[in-house]
């Protein structure tokens, strides 16, 4: 290799070096551009249902967001706030509620098969540390106890979490205003020669974000609605908070519709065990329902993401950045699937033919 070639090599690797250590930005940036698609796609439904120019449609398509938040934060958010604080407060009665059952259990076991109180069950609480009789407690208990509470204070910087926050909505609205323009200046980063393509590539990722988007909303509505007529119907307490994190969780594949589960169980497993039972039966049926009946109706455009891609997605973005990772792993993948099947196998895997480098 020339010295040139190293010192291309050199710049490659100082700038992947870059990127890296502005991972957390680029996460941020990369959530502001999914809102102002989400704002986008909004603002062009209104533009074609009106016949308005796009400044008139922009200014309703933001009162009509405005109106819809105030709404929100009025008459939903003050009750799901104070029922989500009793939620709570009730985890860990609830998981002592069912290490006092898993412990039954195995005295009953341990009874049926060995004709005494601890027989050669022992271990098996042993190695559990489950509660003894006298209540004390240890082991797994602590750690899931502990584990809960280290997991919901994850973002217990809100100084932080609000100046991010002002940060995305902020660029959101100012790649809303001007879409085009933005555009065209993330294409100047694109060799000459590539940049009609890559202008066809950045439109099929918008397109799919906007898919994906209108997906989740609708699936999302209809998961939360059932998971309200569900606890209603079983009779379970703080009905608004569950239903309320249900909708929202779904959004999360995978690992949303699993934690949303927990905490509507909890509150079941204080009145019933039988209701906590339910309640799992219940949810798994509304998950079915959403995943092959719900979202493949309301998805014009599938996106065709398998199972396993997507957990792997998770899994990796999550490892990566953080948190906000998981939030965006899916609409992450959306776009590497695109970049993916139109760059890397349709422009050159399927353009490329050995025999042209062969002398």
């Amino acid at each position: 290799m020339s010295f040139g070639n190293w010192l291309g090599l050199a710049g490659v690797v100082a700038a992947l070096l870059l990127l890296w250590s502005l991972r957390e930005a680029l996460v941020l940036l990369f959530a502001a551009v999914v809102l102002a698609m989400a704002l986008c796609t909004l603002v062009g439904t209104v533009q074609r249902r009106l016949g308005c120019q796009r400044p008139l449609a922009l200014a309703l398509s933001l009162l009509g967001v405005a109106l819809l938040l105030g709404i929100v934060a009025t008459a939903i958010i003050p009750p799901f706030m104070a029922e989500f604080a009793e939620l709570l407060q009730k985890l860990p009665t609830a998981a002592q509620t069912l290490l006092n059952l898993i412990n039954q259990a195995l005295d009953s076991a341990s009874k049926m098969l060995y004709g005494n109180r601890d027989g050669g069950l022992g271990w098996l609480r042993q190695t559990l540390t489950l509660p003894s009789a006298n209540g004390s407690s240890g082991g797994i208990f602590e750690n899931i106890t502990g584990g809960a509470w280290k997991l919901l204070g994850v973002a217990g910087n809100l100084g932080t979490t609000l100046l991010q926050t002002l940060f995305v909505v902020a660029v959101a609205l100012m790649i809303t205003a001007q879409p085009t323009a933005y555009r065209e200046v993330a294409l100047l980063l694109v060799p000459g020669f590539y940049r009609r393509r890559a202008r066809e590539v950045l439109l099929q990722c918008g397109d799919s974000l906007s898919a994906w988007m209108g997906g989740v909303l609708i699936s999302s509505l209809c998961v939360g609605t059932l998971a309200a007529l569900v606890l209603l119907g079983l009779g379970v307490k703080l009905v608004a908070a569950n239903a309320v994190l249900a909708g929202l969780l779904n959004i999360i594949p995978n690992v949303g519709p699993t934690l949303s589960t927990l905490f509507p169980m909890s509150v079941a497993l204080l009145d019933a065990p039988w209701k906590a039972a339910a309640v799992l039966v219940l949810y798994i049926i509304i998950q079915n329902i959403e995943s092959y009946l719900i979202t493949p109706s309301v998805m014009h455009h599938q996106l065709k993401l398998l199972p396993g891609l997507t957990l792997t997605a998770q899994l990796l973005f999550t490892v990566l950045f953080g948190p906000l990772g998981l939030i965006l792993a899916l609409p992450m993948a959306v776009c590497v699937q695109v970049i993916v099947r139109e760059v890397i196998i349709h422009d050159v895997l399927d353009h490329w033919n050995p025999s042209q480098n062969q002398p």
